[in-house]
C-alpha cells in the first residue's frame, strides 16, 4: 500500500503537469509505511519517494530551493517513520513475550478439558470480557479421583488480575482437595478455609461443586450460583438447590453450611454449568440471554458442537463483544444403544421449562 500510494501521487503529478504542487503529498508513503514495515521498509519507501520526487521535479524544470525543500521533508518524515517502525517492531515483540506467558498461565490454571472423562463426554467454552485475555474471574476444573469425576465451576466478585488470583487459589485448592478428600462436602469446607486468608472483607465467590462417585447419582453443592441446566429426554429443566447456601467466603455472615443434593443421571442425560456472564449477558434492546430456550434449540449429541452453537448464538445476542466473563461446561452421559441406532445427530424435542419438580431422588 505504502508503495502504490507512492507512485499514484507520481503519476498524478505527472498527468496533471502542475509542477511540484502534488508532490509534497510523497510523504504519505513512508509515514504508511510506519505503521506496517520495520525501519528498513521505511527507508526504501522514503528513498523511492525521494527519487520520484527528484525527477519529477527535474522535469518540471523547478527551482532547486524549491526541490530542495520538498526532498528535506521526504527525507525528514522518513527518517521520523524508521524510528516509529523500529520502536513499534519492539513493543511488538514485547506483547508477543507477554502473550506467550497469559497463554502459560491460562493453561496452567484453566487446564483443558477432554473430549471423555470417566463416564462422560465433556466440553467447555470460556470466554473473558478483558480485551486480549484468555482468563478472567470465572474459573472451572474437571478432574478424575478415586471418588469419581469431580467439578467446580464458579465466578469471583470483580474483574481483572485480583479476580484471576483468587480463582487460581480455588481452583489450586479444590484439584488438592476432590484428590484427598473422599466427601464432597470437605472439598467445599478446604476451600472456605483457605479463602478466608485470601479474600478481602467484601469479596465472595459462588460456586458451583459436583461429584459423580457412583453410577447413575451426581452429587450437587451450589454456593450462590446460577443454577445447572438438565437436558433430560424433551426437557431442559434447571436444578436449584433445595436448600440454598451462602457463596464462598461468606458463610461466616450466613451461618448456612453448604448441602449435597442428589441428582439421578439417566443415559443419555446433559448437565450444562454456566456462569452468570452467559445468563446477564444483554442485547441492544437490555433483554438477558435465554440460555435455558437456545439450549434446548442447539443441543446435540456432541457436547463440543452444542457449545460452539451457543458461543456464535450468545455472541450473536450481545452484537459481538461480551461485557462480561463466561463460561459454560457440559457433561453428557452416553447412551450407547440410543446413539449407535440414530448416530451423532442432533437430540431433537428438546424444551425449556421454567419449573418443575427437582430431579432428585
Amino acid at each position: 500500500m505504502p508503495v502504490l500510494i507512492t507512485v499514484a501521487v507520481a503519476l498524478l503529478a505527472l498527468v496533471c503537469g502542475a509542477g511540484t504542487s502534488w508532490l509534497p503529498l510523497l510523504v504519505v508513503g513512508p509515514a504508511l509505511a510506519a505503521a506496517t514495515s520495520g525501519p528498513w521498509g521505511v527507508v526504501r519507501i522514503g528513498a523511492l519517494a525521494m527519487a520520484l520526487g527528484a525527477a519529477l521535479g527535474f522535469r518540471g524544470g523547478e527551482p532547486g530551493g524549491q526541490q530542495a525543500i520538498l526532498l528535506a521533508t521526504v527525507a525528514a518524515v522518513t527518517l521520523a517513520g524508521a524510528l516509529a517502525g523500529a520502536l513499534r517492531r519492539r513493543r511488538e515483540r514485547v506483547l508477543a513475550d507477554v502473550r506467550s506467558v497469559a497463554e502459560a498461565a491460562q493453561h496452567a490454571v484453566l487446564k483443558p478439558v477432554p473430549e471423555t472423562i470417566g463416564p462422560f463426554q465433556a466440553a467447555v467454552r470460556y470466554s473473558a470480557a478483558a480485551a486480549e485475555a484468555r482468563i478472567g474471574g470465572d474459573f472451572y476444573a474437571l478432574v478424575p479421583t478415586p471418588f469419581g469425576v469431580r467439578l467446580i465451576v464458579g465466578d469471583v466478585r470483580g474483574k481483572g488480575l485480583p479476580a484471576v488470583g483468587v480463582a487460581a487459589v480455588v481452583l489450586a485448592v479444590f484439584r488438592e482437595a476432590a484428590y484427598d478428600e473422599p466427601d464432597l462436602l470437605d472439598v467445599v469446607h478446604r476451600i472456605e478455609r483457605s479463602l478466608a486468608r485470601d479474600l478481602g472483607p467484601d469479596d465472595f465467590v459462588t460456586a458451583v461443586l459436583a461429584g459423580y462417585p457412583e453410577a447413575d447419582r451426581m452429587e450437587l453443592i451450589n454456593c450462590g450460583h446460577a443454577a445447572p441446566l438438565l437436558v433430560r429426554d424433551a426437557d431442559v429443566l434447571p436444578v436449584e438447590p433445595v436448600r440454598p447456601a451462602p457463596p464462598l467466603g461468606l458463610r461466616a455472615l450466613a451461618g448456612e453450611p453448604p448441602t449435597v443434593q442428589d441428582v439421578l443421571l439417566a443415559d443419555g442425560d446433559q448437565l450444562l454449568f454456566h456462569t452468570d456472564g452467559v445468563t446477564e449477558a444483554r442485547d441492544h434492546a437490555r433483554e438477558f440471554y435465554p440460555l435455558a430456550e437456545r439450549l434446548a434449540r442447539h443441543v446435540t449429541k456432541e457436547p463440543s458442537g452444542t457449545l460452539a452453537a451457543l458461543h456464535e448464538d450468545l455472541l450473536r445476542h450481545v452484537g459481538g463483544q461480551l461485557h462480561d466473563d463466561a463460561a459454560m461446561l457440559l457433561l453428557r452421559k452416553p447412551d450407547r444403544a440410543r446413539d449407535a441406532t440414530n448416530g451423532p445427530g442432533p437430540a431433537t424435542g428438546a424444551r425449556p421449562r421454567a419449573a418443575g419438580p427437582t430431579p432428585a431422588p
